[in-house]
Formats: structure tokens, sequence, C-alpha cells
């Protein structure tokens, strides 16, 4: 394990597997059963972060139903395909859905977007585990999700600023390509990428459809300006396909992506191309910040957790300690969720502000793929 990453996020790896919370709702003994639902990737090319994500939805479950509680949980799933034009299908549907007080989600920033009229006329709570977008929680922005919307991790104003400086720590004389995927999230990112990179290493930028299999034209623009670092900013299945492209075609530099892109899928699609690939995210894995609750994850679930199974978890268990206080309805699950203060699974402090933002987001960690694994590193400050 390594030490620098865990000394650098301030976590505790000992830390407990429930959480204390500040909040109280006056008991309702008649109440049996309540939903909650999970939204995100279950089908399609980014379905790898959805399956991550809800399996830590149901270990979280698992561990509350098998004691045998008062009020037991149930799981609706929502499938988006983390794609905007998806979310619009199915968001309406799990908004009249009067039995869901709570929704884990939705994964992606696009996704959201979609959903976020429905939910908000249906006043629906949402704690996303891993929707950075900044529009979101932005009370400027047509996108603002008050007051249903919340998030635990960080937002693309703080990952793009590290990403910049992340890529680019192998090159004396660094030449940046920056490509997006036309997403919501990715050109967001794109944009604070931009933003960060020092003056004179941006060599060029292109913007590619989030379901793109070729990119030679791309590929072309980034040989034309002689880049040595490409960062791209999207997702993983996308992802592979363009370093594979890039290395085909020649180019010897130096790949990085956010947290969009670091998914054992990427690694799997990209195979030794993926080596040394330069990742940044928002998120503490399990296996680092809690290796006590990795090794009973990998002992209830049999296997072991994957991006964003700490932030799910934690979403999961804040909304278990709603339920155990009470909480029956949508109404009493939005004020208990703005009351919260409490801890994450990796032992971080946790609680929102009034957009919605997470008080004590995690900084942002620096990962190596190395021997076909994804590898923490060190917090990028």
């Amino acid at each position: 394990m390594n030490k620098k990453i865990i000394s650098g996020f301030a976590i505790a790896a000992s830390a407990a597997l429930t959480f204390g919370v500040v909040a109280s709702v006056p008991a309702s003994a008649a109440v049996k059963e309540v939903t909650i639902a999970y939204q995100g990737p279950l089908t399609g090319d980014a379905a790898q972060t959805g399956i991550d994500e809800v399996n830590a939805v149901k270990y979280a479950l698992k561990k509350y139903n098998d004691t045998k509680p008062a009020v037991k949980i149930n799981l609706v799933t929502i499938d988006d395909q983390g794609a905007g034009a998806v979310a619009l299908t199915v968001a309406p549907g799990a908004a009249a859905n009067k039995k869901i007080i709570a929704i884990v989600g939705p994964a992606f920033s696009g996704a959201t977007i979609s959903s976020l009229p429905y939910y908000k006329a249906a006043r629906l709570p949402m704690i996303s585990p891993s929707a950075t977008n900044v529009t979101l929680t932005d009370k400027k922005s047509v996108n603002y999700g008050y007051p249903v919307f919340h998030r635990v991790p960080s937002t693309d104003a703080f990952q793009g600023p590290a990403l910049a400086k992340w890529a680019v720590q192998n090159q004396k004389s660094p030449k940046v390509y920056v490509v997006d995927d036309k997403s919501p999230y990715g050109t967001g990112l794109a944009s604070f990428v931009k933003k960060a990179l020092a003056s004179g290493t941006l060599g060029g930028s292109d913007s590619t459809p989030d379901d793109t299999k070729d990119f030679a034209a791309t590929i072309s623009k980034v040989k034309s300006t002689d880049s040595n670092v490409v960062i791209y900013t999207g997702y993983y299945a996308q992802a592979a396909i363009l370093l594979n492209q890039l290395r085909a075609a020649g180019f010897k530099g130096d790949f990085a992506a956010g947290d969009g892109v670091m998914s054992q899928s990427f690694i799997d699609g990209a195979g030794k191309n993926a080596e040394g690939a330069l990742l940044v995210a928002p998120t503490i894995p399990l296996s680092v910040g809690n290796p006590t609750m990795e090794a009973d994850y990998v002992k209830v679930m049999g296997a072991a957790s994957g991006e964003y199974s700490a932030e799910t978890i934690t979403i999961t268990n804040l909304f278990i300690e709603a339920v155990k206080s009470g909480v029956s309805t949508r109404s009493a699950m939005l004020n208990f969720i703005n009351g919260y203060k409490g801890l994450t699974a990796v032992g971080t402090k946790l609680s929102f502000d009034r957009n919605g933002d997470n008080n004590g987001a995690a900084a942002i960690g620096g990962f190596i793929v190395k021997g076909g694994k994804t590898v923490a590193i060190e917090v990028v400050k």
C-alpha cells in the first residue's frame, strides 16, 4: 500500500463500517419497507462504472438488511447507459415512482443534467458518487440541481488543474494536445485543463463524439503539432480506442485522463498500451482508504471493489442512517441530507453546502497504470 497517498488524503485505514450523523427524524413504526434507487450505466460502453457502483449499493444494503432491521430497504436500478438521451427516457418513470425516496446517482454528469428537471419537480433527493461537472452546483447555471442534487466527490474545477499538472510530469518541455468527448463532463473538464496548463504548452485541442471509433483525424492533428502529451477528457471505452490508435500511429508520448477513464475496463481495452497511463480522480479507492472494509467487501461480494465504490457505499449508508432514524418520505430524506454531518467510508468528513457540494470533498489523487492495474501514487497538489 502506498503510504504517500494515504498520508496525503489524511484518512484512517481503520475507518469504521458505520457512519456518525447529527440529524434526526421522528420514527414511524408503521413503515416496514422503503425503496431507494441507483441510477447509472448498467449496459453499454460505460457499463463497468455502473456495475461497480450498483454492486457497492448492494453491498451496503446487504450488510444492513442481513441484520433483520425493523425497516427493510429495497433497491430499484435505473439504467441510463451514462447518456443524457437515455436518461430523458428513464427519469420520468423514476420520478413518478412514489416508492423511491432517494437516488444514489446518477453516475455521469450528462445523465444527471437530463434527469434533473424530473427529479426537481418530484422533489426526489439525489446524491451522486461520481458526477463532477461544476454546473450542477452552480446557482447561476441552468443545470443547477438545487434543492435535490448533492454529490460526494470534488468538482472538475479541482480535477482539471490536477490533471494538467499530473499529465506533464515526465516531459521537460511538454506540448499538450487535449481531446474531449463532447459530453458535459468531457467538455467541462477539458476547459479547466486548458486554463491550468502553463503558458505555451497547449499544442492544440479537438472535440470528438463520445461514440467515436476512428480517431484518425484527431491523431493527424496530434502529430502535426508535435505534441508529446495527449490528455483525454471522456470515458474509458473511447479512451482505450484512442490510445490504441495513437500507439499504432507511432505516438511515443504520454497519455493522461481524468476519472472517466480510471477503470479496469480501460486497461483491459488498451492492453499493453495502457501501461504508464497517467490518471487523476477525486476519489479514494476503498482498498487504500479502508482496507478493512475492502476485505469485508471481497468476502461479501466475491470480488474487489471498483471505482467510486467508497463514495457509493458512503451514500448508501447515509440513506440507511436516515431510514434507521425514521425517514420514509422524500421530503424527510431531503431534510436529513441537508442536516447530515458524518464520515465517509474512508474516514473523511461529509456534509453538504447549500448548493449540494461536499464540504469535506477529498483531494485529487494521482494514479499510474502499472502491471495491468491502476496504482495510487499521491495527492496532486
